[in-house]
């Protein structure tokens, strides 16, 4: 399945999902995922764990999501806003391309059908906190005495190993404790969380890198492994140049606002009529061309001459280049700029960066309404020529497949039935 472009009557940046032309059981000729074949039991809910499991499932691993019976994952409620069928957008933002099975872990039988998932499954998912499945029989240890070749794979705040192992994680008290809240936000201001979980985002990337990874790694020793990702193990690799600024300096990093610790002019400027732009001049023949634009030879003075001298005088430079660029529109330091080969750019709300024409190009905005639902989200970034990602179904309704995930392991419809009565799914 691929995206196709919108009918004019819809907006310019969407992009919709032709259920029948583009399902591989519709069409043979259409490409197979990367991930096609491969089955995936998610236990995971709220943010962190489906994000990865939504990129497996975009990649074409058949994906059931396992949701607590007429409760679900604790997303669903998250609302305002949502969607005309009552689907929060903070579920579907990572919960597409799956199917909703639910059952109640905490039963014997509850427990038995996850077992027999898992026994035929190549990955399961998990974010519980540490050891919080081993008392239903469903941690790695157990599960792969039925199924060596399973990859297990765990997102906690901390890890399985440590002092802080036990601890639950939360992606605003990890950007507080991993120290990127410190370097985030005004100089003279409090700290700040960055704008989105980006945590939690950030380790659902590397749970995904290390499931690919696994699945690799199985086709030479044809066994399953464990894979452990932290929040805040994460949160520490984001800290990535600034973090070895402190390492090689001594120094605690300071917080810099919107300017950037290494590079200067590397920052926000306000132009005529209060509007905001970055200005990233990465190295000394940007910054003269810089000055080229602005009429004036301050590549010359030795305060300026190289980005050392210019991080050393910083506060001076940006003084300097403020009472510039405050004197002419935005449009016309962009233009000057762009013309010279100097980066910068506009800074968009939300919705200037989703109206776009690159947004549209990319196919950055998927519309299931060929598929009967409101839904509109965010599309995959990923781009594979040979085995593109598919939007093969938008978020599922709670319990939606039960029945026929059930059905695939033998229980009929009055065996279905009493799970159904006895609370079980």
């Amino acid at each position: 399945m691929t995206t196709i472009s919108s009918q004019t009557e819809q907006p310019q940046s969407i992009n919709t999902v032709n259920s029948n032309s583009n399902s591989n059981d519709a069409n043979n000729n259409a490409p197979q995922g990367a991930l096609d074949g491969i089955k995936v039991l998610d236990l995971s809910r709220v943010l962190a764990g489906p994000s990865c499991t939504q990129i497996l499932a975009d990649l074409g691993a058949d994906v059931i999501k396992v949701e607590r019976p007429h409760i679900g994952d604790e997303t669903r409620h998250w609302a305002p806003p949502a969607f005309s069928d009552e689907t929060s957008a903070y579920y579907a933002t990572i919960n597409r391309n799956k199917k909703s099975l639910t059952v109640d872990i905490t039963t014997t039988e509850g427990q038995a059908i996850i077992k027999q998932l898992a026994a035929d499954s190549d990955i399961v998912v998990e974010n519980f906190k540490v050891g919080g499945l081993k008392k239903y029989g469903l941690d790695y240890d157990s599960l792969k005495q039925d199924n060596p070749r399973l990859i297990y794979a765990s997102l906690t705040g901390f890890g399985q190993t440590g002092p802080d192992a036990e601890r639950p994680g939360y992606d605003y008290i990890i950007q507080g404790l991993s120290g990127l809240m410190s370097i985030t936000g005004p100089s003279d201001g409090e700290p700040h969380k960055v704008g989105v979980a980006v945590v939690d985002l950030f380790a659902g990337l590397q749970l995904t890198i290390g499931i690919q990874a696994a699945l690799l790694a199985r086709q030479q020793s044809g066994r399953g492994q464990q894979v452990d990702v932290a929040l805040f193990d994460s949160a520490l690799a984001l800290l990535a140049n600034v973090g070895m600024n402190h390492l090689a300096s001594g120094n605690v990093p300071p917080r810099l606002g919107n300017q950037h610790p290494n590079i200067v002019p590397y920052q926000v400027f306000e132009a005529e009529g209060e509007q905001h732009f970055i200005l990233a001049c990465g190295n000394d023949q940007q910054f003269t061309k810089l000055c080229q634009v602005l009429a004036v030879d301050w590549q010359q003075d030795s305060r300026f001459a190289t980005n050392p001298a210019r991080v050393e005088n910083r506060e001076l430079l940006s003084t300097w280049l403020s009472e510039k660029f405050v004197q002419q529109p935005r449009a016309h330091w962009l233009t000057a700029l762009h013309n010279v080969g100097v980066p910068c750019g506009a800074i968009h709300d939300i919705a200037e960066a989703l109206a776009m024409p690159q947004t549209q190009a990319r196919a950055m905005i998927v519309d299931f309404a060929a598929q009967g639902s409101p839904v509109r989200a965010l599309g995959n970034p990923i781009k594979l020529s040979a085995s593109p990602v598919t939007y093969r179904s938008p978020p599922p309704r709670l319990s939606e497949h039960t029945d026929a995930t059930l059905a695939t392991l033998g229980y009929d419809s009055d065996m279905i039935t009493k799970l159904k009565a006895d609370g079980i799914v």
